[in-house]
């Protein structure tokens, strides 16, 4: 899609399975161009996200900002939307060690993601898993598992 705007802002919310609420806005820049278009089915692409979340647990909240490059699998079809899988590693920094009784020992967290999305010009809807860990960096590592919906806008 070469005319897709290359500038979106995003919203998502989300929970962990035990409870605890998330909430993202984020800005996106899609890469300039395709990482690879070798078929007229598919092509590799992508995105770098900066982000803003919110955890509410039952008892704490915390903050993170967080930055990730993400890539997405690109699969052509007719109509409006294109959809696609997306996979990203990047790194996030939390304002708190513990939320609730989850202990995550560091502000320095890996921030691991895989979705599915669908993309027109000028909107975009996705479902994503992301994990948060240190990586093993600092016991204990008690990372978070998250489930979220979003969408995301053009510019």
């Amino acid at each position: 899609m070469a005319d897709t705007p290359r500038i979106w802002g995003s919203a998502d919310i989300g929970e962990s399975k035990d409870g605890i609420k998330i909430y993202r806005l984020g800005l996106q820049r899609l890469f300039l161009q395709p990482l690879c278009d070798s078929s007229d089915r598919l092509y590799l692409s992508g995105y770098h996200e900066l982000s803003i979340n919110q955890w509410d647990g039952r008892h704490d909240r915390l903050s993170a900002i967080a930055y990730s490059p993400v890539f997405t699998v690109n699969f052509y079809r007719p109509g409006a939307f294109t959809p696609y899988l997306e996979l990203g590693v990047g790194i996030s920094l939390i304002t708190k060690k513990l939320i609730d009784s989850r202990d995550m020992s560091s502000h320095f967290q890996f921030e691991d993601r895989v979705g599915v999305g669908m993309r027109s010009d000028a909107i975009d809807l996705h479902f994503r898993y992301m994990h948060y860990s240190n990586a093993g960096l600092k016991s204990p590592n008690q990372g978070i598992d998250i489930f979220l919906v979003g969408m995301a806008y053009r510019f």
